[in-house]
């Protein structure tokens, strides 16, 4: 179990939310893909609604009021102990603000960044909203990769902006792979090189007992799935919610 009690350090993935057009749907299929539970937000909030796994927050949902909406995806959230100051640090690596820096309630501070090969982030500054409070486990985040046609500059706008060390990954001496690392050597994600990617985006992975198992309930609750795979480090799976939204679902590598 990786349960968390503290807001994380800086530079490492802490949220993730995602804006549906239809709410009841959406927890239908989260609910039976992952298990969760549900906190409806007030409409004050734009019914943010928390996911919960053994009672703690996972991850969000919330209803995406744009008629015309037609991609979705899972939102990062890196930590910051200082927004404004990260937002600084950005923008001078050569990003964008979206939106922010401004106080969410007592829940924390944030931003939206768009980084210099135009995949979009936010950052969490912990108020009484930690973040994710389980992670690692099985129906929680693992990790997020940004997936780009733009590798090099991807690098070097992040490794400015969150003071990350990269290092190559021997594991996968065919792939333009670069890993992540907090400057206390923690590995917080990877950057993928691909010249095919057509838009710059972070990617989102859930750790689940069974990938097959995952992939056949994602089907039942009404998503797609593609045909689970094995890889270096575990069993994956690439699922399509009811309203288009990708992500991956993996379990670890037999021992």
């Amino acid at each position: 179990m990786s349960e968390l009690t503290t807001a994380q350090p800086t530079g490492t993935p802490t949220w993730i939310d995602l804006g549906i057009p239809d709410l009841d749907r959406a927890m239908a299929f989260y609910g039976a893909l992952f298990g969760w539970e549900f906190e409806v937000g007030p409409e004050e909030t734009g019914r943010y609604t928390m996911c919960l796994l053994r009672g703690k927050p996972v991850a969000a949902i919330m209803p995406n009021l744009d008629p015309d909406a037609t991609d979705f995806w899972w939102n990062l959230y890196f930590a910051t102990d200082d927004c404004d100051a990260t937002v600084t640090k950005a923008v001078d690596a050569g990003g964008s603000v979206l939106a922010g820096p401004m106080d969410v309630m007592d829940q924390g501070r944030m931003a939206i960044i768009r980084d210099n090969t135009g995949a979009q982030f936010g950052l969490w500054q912990a108020g009484a909203h930690l973040g994710s409070e389980i992670v690692n486990e099985p129906n929680s985040l693992l990790r997020n990769d940004l997936v780009t046609a733009q590798p090099g500059p991807a690098r070097d706008f992040y490794a400015a902006t969150f003071d990350y060390v990269l290092d190559d990954n021997p594991d996968m001496p065919r792939a333009d792979f670069t890993f992540l690392r907090r400057p206390d050597g923690h590995e917080i994600g990877g950057i993928f090189g691909d010249p095919n990617a057509g838009k710059s985006r972070w990617t989102t992975l859930f750790q689940v007992a069974d990938a097959d198992a995952a992939a056949r309930r994602a089907v039942e609750a009404g998503g797609t799935a593609g045909e689970p795979f094995d890889m270096i480090y575990g069993r994956l799976a690439v699922i399509t919610d009811p309203f288009g939204a990708e992500f991956e679902v993996g379990s670890p590598k037999a021992s």
